[in-house]
């Protein structure tokens, strides 16, 4: 099976469908699907891709998995979320957003503050 996603003259992900598996060469599934509605390109996007990897080893598609709210970006061909906070930085291999400083790999549960620019310890 497969995902496709619809999108909308903004670049913004609207809906994500499963639809007819990849390995159905019979039609061009994207343009298919895109026939169906209005205004609207629509394009194919993988389950199993997070940060430009598939978690199988299998191709990647478009960097990450489309949610809606998420932006098309045809140039790099990336499915990129929405940005979580202002100072957050897009990291350009994996069209992730990241934190200006790194968390701490302590193995502790931290949540950014945006206010200070940091991460802050969640109690326990």
């Amino acid at each position: 099976m497969a995902h496709y996603a619809f999108i909308n003259d903004q670049n913004i992900v609207t809906e994500v469908i499963t639809g007819k598996d990849e390995t159905d060469t019979t039609l061009d599934w994207e343009q298919h699907y895109a026939e169906f509605r209005s205004n609207m390109i629509c394009r194919r996007t993988s389950y199993n891709t997070f940060g430009g990897e598939h978690k199988t080893g299998e191709t990647p598609y478009r960097k990450n998995y489309a949610g809606i709210g998420y932006t098309w970006d045809e140039t790099r061909d990336a499915f990129i979320p929405p940005k979580p906070y202002t100072s957050w930085i897009l990291n350009e291999t994996t069209c992730l957003w990241e934190a200006p400083i790194p968390m701490p790999s302590d193995g502790m549960v931290y949540t950014w503050n945006e206010e200070t620019l940091s991460w802050v310890l969640v109690s326990s």
